[in-house]
């Protein structure tokens, strides 16, 4: 038996994905995945400083919404590497995005460039070609 689970507020494809990632916490962590970092303790140190309970609850959310993986490396006491699924790893088109934005429209913006011991990791790419807006008619 096939059971489809009901959408929370609409069939909104921009609510339903903000109800996975629209808090303020999320994006940054698939950010700082996606940029090398694989332990809860790199994951701590990120930038923006992050709380420890949020990460918890966050790297849970992400794992059970089927953005990323957990796999165990070291047995006492057990600590686990985190690595983006396919579904988590599409989310750089979205930080893309973002990136563009926030350097277009937020003054003094970067994007991020550093990896989690402090060697460099390429920045997200940003594509160069900006389009003029045409009027019509």
């Amino acid at each position: 038996m096939n059971t489809v689970k009901p959408l929370a507020r609409s069939a909104c494809a921009v609510a339903n994905s903000l109800d996975i990632l629209g808090d303020k916490w999320s994006l940054l962590v698939v950010r700082d995945v996606l940029h090398g970092k694989r332990t809860y303790g790199e994951l701590a140190r990120s930038p923006e400083g992050i709380p420890t309970n949020i990460l918890a609850d966050r790297l849970k959310r992400l794992e059970s919404a089927g953005i990323i993986t957990s796999n165990p490396y070291q047995e006492h006491p057990v600590r686990y590497a985190y690595t983006l699924t396919p579904k988590g790893s599409a989310l750089g088109e979205v930080l893309l995005a973002l990136v563009r934005w926030g350097k277009q429209y937020i003054p003094g913006t970067v994007a991020l460039s550093q990896g989690p011991a402090g060697g460099a990791v390429p920045a997200l790419p940003t594509k160069s070609v900006r389009r003029r807006a045409t009027r019509s008619g």
